[in-house]
């Protein structure tokens, strides 16, 4: 028999629940009962994932693709998180200042996707693994339905990028959090000097102050030996900021990614009361000296590998951890890395989810 874990049912109910259930049902989702992995099905295969709700949909982009694979940047949909089918792509071709800023780069990694000012804004990366060549590019869409009449992805071209030998950080994984006060800002960064946070025009989605960007430092670990490429040390990347309560929480992944089995990727977290830090994990550690508290890793005994690379969705229905794992042996004609979707709740200010199984 095929058991329905709590969370889907939960799901279920708050779909159904309408306006007037939505503060009492989100509470619930949050505070009382135990955090699950979703039981996933459909086209799953994806790496670095972030996902976005518009109305009844859930769209999942992620980092691949190519001209002749359906296009770049994959899209999957949902309506109950559950069933996952691909539903398209944003670019057909790479838009052309890719190639000419960035040589050598094939296609987009690591997208975020967020909605402000009227538009759904795609923060996307172009680089070469392992350097710090890199830069993170922005398309807006004023709707994320392909069957809508205003569907329409528009590049706006370049917004920050990293130069070898001039900065000491990788322009990548790029992720938007938004204040109430209308400041957008960007956190980015892999390795190298950690994670970096930056000012965003609200209107444009680009630098607040292109000539002189103030660019802060939020999160880092300690380096050792003489600098590499790849890099070996101070393993961090893929920020993801949400706000909960009064703090705002930086999610970001610690260790390796992209070995398949062999993959140490983990969550780690920390918190802070402004957006800009500083963050401390739950023994008041700093989060740009190395600190950072434990959201999710592999099991000791478990199958899958290296969870990492998350997103955070705050929906009517509760919060949810969306992230890629690898599998822990290949098996012919499945992907490496898959989608995994955990409901999270949070106890005593901190958030907690399902196990990896």
């Amino acid at each position: 028999m095929c058991k329905t874990p709590l969370i889907q049912w939960m799901f279920r109910i708050c779909l159904l629940a309408g306006v007037l259930g939505v503060t009492s049902c989100r509470k619930a989702a949050l505070y009382d009962y135990e955090p699950e992995l979703l039981e996933l099905q459909g086209d799953l295969g994806v790496h670095d994932p972030v996902i976005m709700r518009e109305a009844d949909m859930f769209y999942v982009f992620c980092t691949g693709g190519s001209q002749r694979r359906g296009g770049h940047i994959p899209i999957r949909c949902s309506r109950d998180m559950i069933h996952w089918t691909r539903c398209g792509s944003v670019f057909d071709d790479l838009p052309e200042w890719c190639q000419q800023e960035i040589p050598g780069t094939r296609n987009p990694w690591a997208p975020d996707i967020s909605y402000f000012n009227g538009k759904y804004h795609l923060y996307y990366s172009m680089s070469t693994f392992g350097k710090n060549n890199s830069a993170i590019g922005l398309a807006t869409n004023t709707t994320l339905d392909p069957n809508s009449p205003d569907y329409q992805w528009e590049d706006h071209g370049m917004v920050i990028r990293s130069t070898p030998g001039k900065t000491d950080w990788n322009a990548i994984d790029g992720n938007i959090v938004v204040e109430k006060n209308k400041r957008v800002w960007l956190s980015w960064g892999s390795f190298w000097g950690g994670i970096q946070l930056v000012r965003l025009d609200y209107n444009t989605g680009k630098l607040y102050t292109p000539d002189n960007p103030e660019i802060i430092n939020i999160a880092a670990r300690p380096r050792s030996g003489e600098p590499a490429e790849p890099p070996v040390t101070g393993a961090i990347e893929a920020p993801f900021i949400v706000k909960h309560g009064t703090y705002y929480y930086q999610f970001v992944s610690f260790d390796f990614c992209c070995r398949g089995p062999n993959s140490t990727y983990k969550v780690m977290v920390g918190r802070s009361n402004r957006v800009t830090g500083p963050y401390q994990d739950r023994d008041d550690r700093l989060m740009t000296e190395g600190g950072g508290t434990l959201v999710i890793e592999a099991s000791a005994d478990g199958f899958w590998k290296g969870p990492g690379h998350c997103a955070v969705l705050q929906d009517v229905s509760g919060d949810y951890l969306v992230f890629h794992a690898y599998r822990g042996a290949r098996e012919p004609g499945k992907p490496q890395s898959e989608l995994k979707i955990s409901s999270m709740v949070w106890e005593d200010g901190w958030p907690r989810v399902g196990v990896l199984p």
